[in-house]
């Protein structure tokens, strides 16, 4: 070979490796984007601004289109997390920093090609809408790219900055609404991956949402909003529905009125001073037990034409496969039982206390005579009276209208590390180092003697947040097990394959049937064994909706 022929060779292969180094971009309708492609092969674009930063005159405006750029925009680092106080102690962010310009999302995609037409899936966080973040370890998406789907989460306007509304906010909206900024943010993420999606290999047809908690109640509200309900092929919703008592929307003159109080509480006179308020400041107004905030989604004739259950109930809802379902935990029993020793004494005083003349029928329901049936029961009305009541009723009110697959997941986390055997478990799996006390422990004084039962019995809420995802081994605080990794890829499979067909089955799992209205949900009981339940619980949630239905 002669020195000119192994020059070009070299060159030639230098050239190449360059080639394979060379960061991904995907042209989007604001520019164009450098993303970088993971050891997996698959290609993530991180802190892409599908809004203009809701800040100064635009803080309680529904998300504005956003800007274009010139030239190449990075897209390697996380957007930033919304305004929020530190709530759950397992919510770490990747996110840079805090800040009211948190409008961003990510996208981690598999396709090689543009034109690779992959099914989509956005992901909403969950965190009671005070609280959480598009960057968490657990919402990642690269695992479920690696399947084949290209991943979506995003960042929504949280607290008082999402879902806050005034009297003065409803006149000047186009609209006539105010309050449900941060749902939609959710739709204006939506219609930004409807409109680009097909550049990262998606297909804009194939979009399912999916949330847990607070971002289950999302995609519910999603489901019956005429903004986004066209937008969807599918639904997945872990844990929670926008239905009584878990988060219903409100009335907008309600929400206004919430809006008059705060402003009564804090001493600002209108929306113009309240907009010159530092976002730290407005952040503690808004956390102010005091002033007593609270997020509620508003019936405001534009994101909601009505409450969702009513809606529902009608079958005016996008008539979308549905895969839903809860935890086997949602609540530790000692929440219901208010830190008391979980007698049959005590436990029948709390249920009096609370459910008055309906007592007697509760306690056909959930029976409390030993402190063994105490702990179940306690832990079944808590979770229901929480959250699994609406989950169902979302479930069999929908099931009428479109294919519903409806699950519960009972596989508890393994103990944590040995660095972590001083921590507790809380409400949506927060984390709290404190050796001093175990979750919602109170001694009964008649029982000083008595040891109380472990708080938690089965699958905690959130908990199955890292499973679904595949992301188990990001979360550092438990000793995971081959059976845990065992029930991830299970639920992940299950999972992706409804994603790409609005059905969840595939041949080598136990067969997940459509749940058929008139009978007992099927639930597919997501745990080291996989099988097919029957939801025997359908006479307590009648009994909780017509409880529900006697108190409006």
């Amino acid at each position: 070979m002669t020195k000119k022929y192994l020059l070009l060779a070299v060159l030639f292969q230098f050239t190449m490796a360059l080639t394979a180094q060379k960061a991904p971009q995907a042209k989007v309708a604001q520019g164009t984007l450098e993303g970088k492609t993971l050891p997996s092969g698959v290609q993530s674009y991180l802190g892409i601004p599908y809004a203009q930063p809701p800040v100064n005159e635009l803080r309680w405006v529904a998300p504005q289109p956003p800007k274009g750029w010139k030239g190449v925009r990075k897209a390697t680092v996380f957007g930033n997390y919304p305004m929020q106080k530190n709530v759950f102690g397992d919510m770490i962010f990747r996110a840079p920093k805090m800040s009211e310009d948190c409008l961003y999302l990510n996208v981690w995609t598999p396709a090689k090609k543009p034109t690779e037409k992959l099914p989509v899936l956005v992901y909403f966080y969950g965190g009671g809408f005070v609280a959480g973040d598009g960057s968490e370890n657990r919402y990642d998406g690269e695992s479920l790219a690696t399947r084949g789907i290209v991943t979506v989460t995003l960042n929504y306007r949280l607290g008082i900055f999402g879902f806050f509304s005034h009297p003065e906010l409803t006149k000047e909206s186009p609209n006539q609404s105010s309050g449900n900024y941060g749902l939609l943010d959710q739709n204006a993420a939506l219609l930004w991956v409807k409109k680009n999606i097909a550049a990262f290999g998606g297909d804009p047809d194939r979009i399912t949402i999916a949330g847990e908690s607070a971002g289950s109640i999302s995609v519910s509200a999603h489901m019956v909003s005429p903004l986004s309900k066209n937008l969807i092929a599918g639904a997945i919703g872990q844990s929670g529905a926008m239905i009584n008592p878990t988060y219903e929307a409100i009335l907008l003159s309600d929400g206004e009125a919430v809006g008059d109080r705060v402003f009564a509480k804090s001493g600002i006179t209108s929306i113009a001073e309240m907009r010159k308020v530092t976002a730290e400041k407005l952040l503690e107004i808004g956390s102010d037990p005091f002033i007593d905030f609270k997020p509620r989604a508003v019936v405001d004739g534009y994101f909601l034409p009505n409450l969702p259950s009513a809606i529902f109930a009608v079958g005016e809802q996008a008539k979308v496969p549905l895969l839903v379902g809860w935890t086997s935990a949602e609540m530790p029993y000692t929440a219901f039982m208010q830190g008391q020793f979980p007698s049959p004494e005590n436990y029948k005083k709390v249920v009096k206390e609370r459910f008055g003349d309906k007592s007697d029928e509760l306690l056909s329901l959930y029976p409390g005579n030993t402190v063994g049936e105490v702990v179940a029961s306690a832990t079944a009305l808590a979770s229901d009276t929480f959250i699994v009541y609406s989950t169902w009723k979302w479930a069999d009110d929908h099931r009428k209208y479109a294919p519903v697959f409806a699950y519960n997941f009972s596989k508890p986390r393994p103990p944590m590390k040995p660095e972590w055997k001083d921590s507790k478990v809380g409400l949506a799996g927060g984390i709290t180092k404190d050796a001093n006390k175990k979750d919602g422990e109170k001694k009964d004084a008649k029982k000083e003697d008595k040891k109380m039962p472990d708080a938690l019995v089965g699958a905690a809420h959130a908990s199955d947040i890292e499973y679904v995802l595949g992301n188990l081994m990001t979360n550092p605080v438990y000793a995971w097990t081959p059976e845990d990794i065992k029930v991830s890829e299970n639920a992940q499979t299950y999972f992706s394959n409804f994603i790409k067909t609005g059905n969840p089955n595939e041949k080598g799992l136990p067969d997940w049937p459509v749940s058929i209205p008139g009978n007992d949900l099927l639930l597919m009981d997501i745990n080291t064994e996989l099988k097919l339940l029957k939801n025997h619980y359908t006479k307590r949630y009648i009994f909780l909706e017509n409880y529900y239905n006697s108190k409006k």
